[in-house]
């Protein structure tokens, strides 16, 4: 079992616990794999997807903690949109509205590579 951990946002406001962190991520995955049916739109989610784990891999590494992983998750809107900004195709039907959506999906699939991952 991971351990219940405080995050803090570094503002002073409040934090997630590495438990809900995981919850989001999971649920993003979820959500993403549910438009599995909806073609184009799933397959740009998809590519957004791999653009943030990419990000991840250069920001966190490849040898990491959940823990780690959750310290990069705060904070990381501003350069999750910065990505999905970048890497968004003219008229797609994903983008920035889905940031948070492609975030958390990015977070759940990295997660797996986490040296105290367990299901």
């Amino acid at each position: 079992m991971v351990p219940r951990r405080a995050l803090c946002s570094g503002d002073g406001g409040g934090g997630v616990t590495l438990d809900s962190a995981r919850l989001q991520w999971e649920e993003g995955l979820r959500r993403v794999d549910a438009t599995s049916r909806q073609g184009r739109r799933h397959q740009q989610l998809a590519n957004l997807v791999e653009a943030v784990f990419d990000e991840l891999r250069r920001r966190v590494g490849q040898t990491f903690t959940l823990a780690d992983l959750a310290d990069a998750y705060v904070g990381a809107e501003d350069w999750v949109r910065d990505v999905v900004v970048r890497e968004v195709p003219p008229r797609a039907q994903a983008g920035v509205p889905d940031t948070t959506l492609v975030q958390d999906a990015a977070f759940g699939r990295y997660a797996r590579g986490a040296t105290d991952y367990r299901p």
